[in-house]
């Protein structure tokens, strides 16, 4: 890749690192005062074509094929409907912090969903360590949580958080493994178009109309996560995860739970004590560990390969 390319990769990566961290509260404030459901399906509704849209205004709007369609439709149905469909539901009962957190471990799921898709991709003792690291992490966080857990409600917020963000990391890497070309930004008003459409009928199914109504409260978030969070931020992933590898563009999980604990704490008084935060720090510095020892144990190969050619070339 060209160094200006490079560079612009992880300028996205680093706007999806910040901004993300900030849709977390977003979510809460939008879903509390309207459908959960609902509200994400109107958010990637109206972002997709917003960005094709663009595309097409600017001479960059070029029509995909059938292959392409499917592609871009099956990974915005697991990452935009699932992912961030199930994680606003979930926020009705759960913080924006604690949902951030959940999330954080998106690392983890892509390293072990590229383990099941590759047999030979066998975990070393620092991915091991990292891994028992940040689990320990997320039992400290939820250790301050374990009162709530009497309501049945709750847990499931929690399973299915879980659950949502598995979906989102599957996603990705079926989207880094199968979409190898292609516009980034054409993919993403695809996937945020494919997502917001299945969200509908999940809100139908899911979704408790009685309270429904429009205000300033749901508008501004909605608003913010339209241009801001969608628009900008999933343009940036999906341009990120197509430049570089996913275990760099998977460090965003890094940062975004100390932006959304740090909001959710100033702006809706969430819960943030001296547990919580060390619970956040051990989290991160598990995951960190996980990522290092992949990039370490890559760099054993490559040296290790670099050796056997050399004595080939010598025999």
């Amino acid at each position: 890749m060209k160094k200006d390319g490079l560079i612009l990769a992880y300028v996205a990566l680093a706007a999806v690192c910040v901004i993300w961290g900030t849709t977390y509260l977003a979510i809460r404030l939008g879903v509390t005062q309207f459908p959960p459901f609902l509200f994400s399906g109107i958010r990637f509704i109206l972002a997709g074509p917003l960005l094709l849209a663009i595309l097409a205004a600017t001479g960059h709007f070029k029509m995909p094929d059938r292959r392409t369609l499917i592609q871009q439709a099956f990974a915005g149905i697991l990452m935009c409907s699932f992912g961030v469909g199930v994680v606003g539901w979930g926020e009705l009962q759960v913080s924006s912090g604690l949902a951030a957190i959940i999330c954080s471990v998106m690392p983890v799921w892509v390293i072990l969903i590229n383990l099941l898709w590759s047999t030979d991709d066998r975990p070393t003792l620092p991915i091991v360590l990292g891994l028992l690291t940040g689990l320990a992490g997320i039992l400290l966080i939820f250790s301050e949580h374990l009162g709530e857990f009497g309501s049945g409600q709750y847990t499931i917020s929690i399973i299915l958080t879980f659950l949502a963000n598995i979906s989102w990391a599957f996603g990705s890497v079926w989207l880094k493994r199968n979409s190898k070309v292609g516009d980034p930004f054409l993919n993403a008003g695809l996937q945020m178009t494919a997502g917001g459409i299945f969200l509908l009928p999940m809100s139908l199914v899911f979704d408790d109309y009685s309270g429904l109504h429009w205000s300033a409260d749901m508008a501004w978030p909605l608003i913010y996560l339209i241009l801001i969070g969608s628009v900008g931020a999933y343009t940036c992933y999906s341009y990120a995860i197509k430049k570089l590898p996913m275990t760099i563009v998977s460090i965003y999980a890094y940062i975004n739970p100390i932006v959304a604990v740090l909001l959710g704490w100033l702006i809706l008084g969430e819960k943030l004590n001296a547990r919580i935060g060390t619970g956040i720090l051990v989290t991160v510095l598990g995951i960190y560990i996980v990522n290092r020892g992949y990039q370490l144990r890559d760099l054993w190969k490559a040296q290790w390969h670099r050796i056997k050619s050399v004595l080939n070339l010598e025999a």
